[in-house]
């Protein structure tokens, strides 16, 4: 790794829309210097190359040899073949979420982290929100939780169903927030638009009494990403989209109303602050590749169910 007071080389691998946030941040951050870009449609690659003044790298390897670190914004299906690669290369890297496309992918994943000593940062951005920052602060021994995720149809991700592309957020929060091993799973989901669910919901038991229930559609005509966590003195009703909420609390008959007051910031520049800290100082990252697929561990579970028929 090069010297702490270098700028840190940074490239993304995937040009689509998620790639060109990542683009679009590294060049914003201080210590940070975006230079090459990298997708299998060349053409794309070289756009969004052109539009910040960079390089667009013809092939992976090319990426690799010019960057301290990587964002893989690719579709889910390449996650393992292009992390692989740059890993198996010495780059640091950030795999969007889900980690990969099944356990034994993101196992591999892992595993060429660790032979390669390189940081591997998971892209759950929702752990980088300010809002979770508060509800952390509050939370003591959550008994009961409710997320909502909801959104227009985004015709993208058309590789995975929802529980994947959106509902993974909500799962990889609530593990962290609740820090139990699952103990049931009961699940619906329906196909609208794709082949895959568009819709889904599933309750989620943990051996620690808390339940969780979450919700998560891509095909609603509104946009909507809560949480409510219930606790035995009180409740956290919080809009991840809004960046803002409200801490209920039981005194005497009555509940009382505290608005919560929530420093507000991007989570993706959050998140990508924090990777390139983590690079820097090659320490753990704040969202680990373990925990990227946990989360996914309990997303494919659910995904399953749905196509069983629910229950089980």
């Amino acid at each position: 790794m090069r010297g702490t007071g270098m700028k840190i080389r940074t490239g993304v691998a995937g040009a689509g829309a998620m790639g060109r946030h990542h683009a679009r941040v590294y060049r914003e951050l201080e210590g940070v210097e975006l230079v090459m870009v990298y997708d299998l449609e060349a053409e794309r690659a070289e756009e969004l190359a052109g539009e910040y003044g960079v390089v667009a790298a013809e092939r992976l390897d090319e990426l690799a040899g010019s960057c301290d670190a990587v964002s893989v914004a690719v579709p889910t299906a390449a996650h393992l073949e292009v992390g692989r690669e740059l890993l198996g290369r010495g780059v640091n890297v950030l795999v969007e979420k889900p980690i990969a496309a099944n356990e034994e992918e993101a196992r591999e994943l892992l595993e060429c982290a660790a032979a390669a000593g390189r940081v591997l940062q998971i892209g759950h951005v929702e752990r980088f929100n300010p809002v979770l920052r508060r509800l952390e602060e509050a939370l003591t021994h959550p008994r009961f939780i409710e997320a909502h995720r909801l959104s227009p149809f985004p015709n993208r991700s058309m590789d995975i169903g929802v529980v994947l592309d959106l509902m993974i957020h909500d799962l990889d929060v609530i593990l962290h927030l609740v820090r139990a091993p699952v103990a049931t799973i009961d699940a619906v989901g329906v196909p609208v638009l794709t082949a895959l669910e568009d819709i889904a919901n599933a309750r989620i038991r943990f051996e620690n009494g808390c339940v969780a229930n979450v919700t998560a559609s891509r095909v609603s005509p509104e946009r909507m990403r809560k949480i409510r966590v219930f606790q035995e003195d009180c409740y956290l009703s919080l809009d991840y989209r809004g960046q803002k909420g409200d801490i209920y609390r039981r005194e005497g008959d009555e509940i009382r109303r505290e608005p919560v007051q929530i420093e507000q910031g991007e989570p993706l520049r959050l998140e990508l602050q924090a990777f390139v800290e983590a690079v820097r100082e090659q320490k753990e990252p704040s969202v680990t590749g373990q925990q990227g697929a946990a989360a996914l561990e309990v997303a494919l579970d659910i995904t399953r169910k749905i196509r069983r028929g629910g229950i089980g």
